[in-house]
């Protein structure tokens, strides 16, 4: 069957796509051990899911009868490369997760200088939906519930408010609380999208935005904890009132009950959402959603908090682990012969040239000193070759390094001690023989 494809129609099937297959052969993709990253997440998976801490949000009813076991988590590279474990199936509510989402379309859409116009980028310094307001009568930033408000008001504000909820993907069930499975949910979402379609391109390219994000999968609107939510958001309002009277809000085109059904479609603003989820990012090489319903005293996943702990203690992703002893960690981004290749030629090159603390620094991290180039030689012999006694008494006597490995020319360290006379480590090397 197969050897009848021509070399033709293969060049053409993985033309458009060449570098990134050549740099999926090669392990050049950006977490090129991609396999065992994976077996590590799952066992990260596995040991947090017995975490039973915290209990889901109860202020919203949709989000209190959410079974507080679920706990799902997913991961997309820069690459695309992709994982997904648990209950990754459920649909739920994103909640505050949508503001960044948000602010990228709003900037996307305006410019960073213009909706900087009305909301700041600095942090406040006080609680998420506190009632006050930064430097120039400006939301501090788009990540509080006031910036959060501005920057919903900004997408599409010369829109009608219905032509504006048609420019988010949604479908018109109950949402997550619907008893759908996710094969009644896909059935529904193609159903409503030919009403999302429009002639408008000015519309169209928001519309799509949050599909498109979530590459084509399922996004939908959940009516039932919309109305919910705005039923109990008097804060919000009063944010939202007391902005309007500080002439915060665009001059033209704004309704404020119509933003603020706006606002409230697509969540409250914060890095996590009381719905348990958390979206987190790793610059320039992945990221990664968390879901787990049951919440600590801060409002964040129990789950989800302990998995970002737990990720940054076996990998090098904090922001300052530069700044830190972090040789025990794991780089995921670098290929295993590379890092091999790394530690052979920082070993040789530390005995070479005599740099005990840095062979002691090596030695702590748990490192290979017999590690061996691709001649078979160790550092113990380009330690003694160059004369450096106090590198070769510490390899022999700490490290307890083989004191006659052999080369690929047969020589031992104490035959490179003898052939460059380096007199003092041959005597040396003699008498630990002779023991």
């Amino acid at each position: 069957m197969y050897s009848n494809i021509e070399k033709s129609h293969v060049r053409t099937v993985i033309g458009e796509n060449i570098d990134i297959i050549q740099r999926a052969f090669t392990a050049e993709l950006v977490i090129p051990e991609f396999k065992e990253f994976k077996t590590t997440l799952d066992e990260l998976y596995q040991r947090i899911k017995q975490n039973k801490g915290g209990t889901p949000a109860s202020y919203i009813p949709q989000l209190a009868r959410v079974n507080p076991n679920y706990w799902g988590l997913s991961l997309c590279t820069i690459d695309g490369q992709r994982h997904s474990v648990g209950d990754t199936k459920i649909p739920f509510s994103i909640q505050s997760t949508s503001k960044p989402i948000n602010y990228a379309l709003a900037v996307s859409e305006m410019g960073g200088d213009e909706v900087h116009r009305y909301v700041g980028h600095e942090p406040s310094g006080e609680s998420f939906n506190h009632i006050k307001l930064g430097h120039g009568n400006k939301p501090h930033n788009p990540m509080i519930n006031a910036g959060a408000i501005m920057v919903a008001s900004l997408l599409k504000r010369k829109l009608k408010l219905a032509d504006r909820f048609d420019s988010v993907p949604r479908d018109d069930l109950n949402g997550p609380e619907s008893k759908c499975n996710p094969e009644q949910l896909e059935h529904a979402d193609s159903h409503v999208q030919p009403k999302l379609q429009g002639d408008d391109p000015h519309r169209k390219k928001v519309q799509n935005s949050f599909r498109k994000l979530s590459g084509g999968e399922f996004v939908g609107f959940s009516n039932t904890t919309f109305l919910s939510e705005r039923e109990t958001a008097d804060r919000n309002f009063a944010l939202a009132y007391y902005m309007k009277e500080n002439k915060c809000f665009p001059e033209d085109h704004f309704v404020l009950h119509e933003n603020l059904d706006f606002y409230f479609q697509v969540g409250l603003p914060a890095k996590s959402g009381v719905s348990g989820i958390i979206m987190l990012v790793i610059p320039n090489v992945a990221g990664i959603c968390l879901w787990s319903p049951p919440l600590d005293k801060f409002g964040n996943s129990v789950r989800g908090i302990q998995f970002c702990e737990e990720l940054v203690k076996l990998f090098n992703f904090h922001h300052y682990d530069n700044l830190r002893h972090t040789l025990q960690k794991m780089d995921p981004r670098i290929r295993r012969v590379d890092v091999q290749g790394s530690h052979v030629v920082k070993l040789l090159f530390s005995a070479s040239n005599g740099d005990l603390t840095a062979l002691r620094r090596m030695a702590l991290a748990g490192n290979n000193m017999e590690a061996v180039d691709y001649d078979g030689r160790s550092a113990l012999h380009l330690a003694a070759a160059e004369g450096q006694l106090e590198c070769v008494r510490f390899l022999l006597e700490k490290c307890k390094v083989d004191a006659n490995p052999k080369d690929r020319w047969g020589q031992t360290p104490y035959d490179d001690a003898v052939k460059f006379g380096k007199e003092q480590v041959a005597a040396f090397l003699d008498r630990v023989a002779e023991k």
